[in-house]
């Protein structure tokens, strides 16, 4: 089982001064953009691996090769499953077509407003912090390798995601959040 996303729109940004080590950490005001990619990454649930691909665009032919990417990745005679949102690239008729001839692919999508539920979001998070946010690239080749670095290196040593709270207790809070909203007096969750 993998949870799986983009991350679209990861900017290059040339700034005027680079993060420096070893000083505490600040970046300046200035910089310039140099280009853009996106990352398309499944996050193995049960070991943290994480399976990625690089692309300039962010369509449905992409995710395609995303696909095509993971059913070469992961052993032939597995079944794979997919957590993904509902996102329109991930149910065009050709991506339907390619399912229907891949029939170890299952695709189970989050409720809308629920990325929270797909673990890659949590990955994603610390690659923006740990690497994209921290880095100078001069170049959208530079910001791509850096990117390729970081999943190479998390390979290496892969954790994975564990929730703290059981299922219960996280749709206890959640049922609960309308009455910690000032003015949402009659206001309630359906779950």
């Amino acid at each position: 089982m993998f949870c799986a996303d983009e991350k679209s729109q990861i900017q290059a940004l040339d700034r005027s001064q680079p993060v420096l080590p070893g000083v505490p950490q600040r970046t300046t005001h200035d910089y310039v953009r140099v280009g853009t990619t996106t990352l398309f990454a499944a996050l193995e649930v049960a070991t943290g691996r994480v399976i990625g691909s690089l692309h300039r665009r962010h369509r449905a032919e992409e995710f395609k090769k995303f696909l095509i990417r993971l059913d070469k990745e992961v052993p032939a005679g597995l079944e794979v499953h997919l957590v993904l949102d509902n996102y329109a690239t991930h149910k065009t008729p050709a991506i339907k077509t390619w399912l229907l001839a891949h029939t170890r692919f299952h695709l189970h999508f989050t409720p809308t407003g629920s990325s929270w539920l797909n673990l890659v979001e949590r990955w994603f998070a610390e690659l923006t912090s740990k690497q994209i946010r921290r880095g100078v690239h001069r170049s959208v080749q530079s910001l791509e390798k850096d990117i390729r670095t970081w999943i190479a290196a998390w390979n290496t040593d892969p954790r994975p995601y564990v929730r703290t709270k059981t299922a219960d207790e996280i749709l206890e809070r959640l049922a609960s959040y309308p009455n910690r909203i000032p003015d949402s007096e009659d206001q309630s969750v359906s779950l």
